[in-house]
């Protein structure tokens, strides 16, 4: 079911996701990469997505995660793959 919400959910630009109270964003130096980490689950986060939930402070809108992104990968389509990311992860549970 998780997956069929996010394929119906949209992200509008300005909305400012923020990580749910049970979740936190933490760097692991064993494994080289952050985690998510929730009650009795921890997930390990491609570099990308690391670096979009680190932007998903709940001051920052989606337009402008994708502006900060844009500087250091102009040339990604992020203007459809943050969106999507965020209502996947918003479909889990993991973002407000």
């Amino acid at each position: 079911m998780p997956a069929e919400r996010a394929r119906t959910t949209t992200v509008a630009g300005d909305e400012r996701p923020a990580l749910a109270r049970s979740v936190l964003l933490r760097y692991d130096r064993v494994r080289g990469a952050e985690l998510l980490l929730m009650p009795e689950r921890a997930v390990v986060l491609s570099p990308e997505a690391g670096r979009i939930l680190r932007l998903c402070d709940g001051h920052r809108t989606v337009a402008g995660i994708i502006a900060a992104l844009a500087a250091e990968h102009p040339d990604a389509p992020l203007e459809r793959d943050v969106p999507e990311f965020v209502a996947r992860i918003r479909a889990e549970g993991w973002l407000q």
